[in-house]
């Protein structure tokens, strides 16, 4: 009961700080799993039990950006819930550093006309030009755009921020007949049985129509984003106003797209 006590108290405190859905799942599914390990007195701070539940997590191939999730749902919860002031002197664990997958021009218009349903080829079309995460092409209203003006509001997103971003004059009209009967407060991309649609059906349409294209990249639909801020760059956006469409909160997360967008490297060419 002990433990549930504490997951319950958790919870309270995340939906009062407004945490996103995602992060409270991400906190209390990390803390059900240590508190599983610590077994008792879970109010008392013990750095080296920290340390052992972090290295059989290891051992268990959990990744890194895992385990460091872990330790800030530990920290929360010592820091927000017990109220302990004694500071957690345990250092996150080195990410891998990976270059993100990016598709060309030429790729995505691969991809696109290799949907037959118009609305599902729509969906991909606005996710790219205006580099939504999944989630945002999900919940998407009809008062999120405005056709005069070329933009999409997205809402409270991650780190429950707003943001302006590009919408393409290429579908307008297209995205004008689709939204034309619906209300304001509707979603731009129902499911036929109404509401908005989930997650893995957003996944699985990129993936058949990658699959369809023929193109061997490793690629998701997070992909499109990524595609979306490097083809920003390479058309002479400055960085400053990509961060801006993006919602990065810092530029060194957008920074990662020069890495695969450098001109210099790209003009070298091998010695072979």
């Amino acid at each position: 009961m002990e433990i549930q006590d504490a997951l319950d108290k958790v919870r309270r405190e995340l939906l009062i700080r407004d945490y996103s859905r995602q992060t409270a799942k991400s906190y209390l599914s990390a803390l059900h799993k240590y508190f599983n390990f610590k077994k008792y007195n879970l109010s008392k701070i013990d750095a080296e039990n920290i340390r052992n539940f972090l290295l059989d997590c290891h051992k268990k191939s959990v990744s890194a950006q895992s385990r460091n999730i872990f330790l800030s749902a530990i920290k929360f919860y010592y820091y927000n819930i017990v109220s302990i002031r004694q500071k957690i002197d345990i250092k996150t664990a080195k990410e891998k550093s990976a270059l993100p997958t990016i598709l060309s021009r030429k790729e995505i218009s691969q991809i696109i006309r290799s949907i037959k349903n118009k609305k599902h080829q729509l969906l991909i079309e606005l996710s790219y030009g205006g580099g939504l995460r999944v989630s945002e092409t999900i919940n998407l209203k009809v008062n999120d755009i405005d056709l005069e003006e070329l933009t999409i509001h997205i809402k409270q997103s991650k780190g429950q921020k707003d943001r302006i971003t590009l919408l393409s004059k290429k579908i307008v009209e297209d995205l004008a007949k689709l939204i034309l009967l619906k209300n304001n407060n509707a979603y731009v991309f129902e499911s036929e049985r109404g509401g908005k649609l989930s997650t893995r059906t957003l996944q699985k349409v990129f993936s058949n129509a990658l699959d369809k294209s023929g193109i061997k990249k490793s690629a998701t639909f997070h992909s499109l984003r990524h595609s979306f801020a490097t083809h920003l760059l390479e058309n002479g956006v400055d960085i400053r106003y990509v961060q801006e469409l993006l919602g990065h909160t810092n530029i060194r997360t957008t920074q990662i797209y020069t890495h695969v967008t450098n001109p210099n490297i790209k003009n070298i060419k091998s010695p072979l």
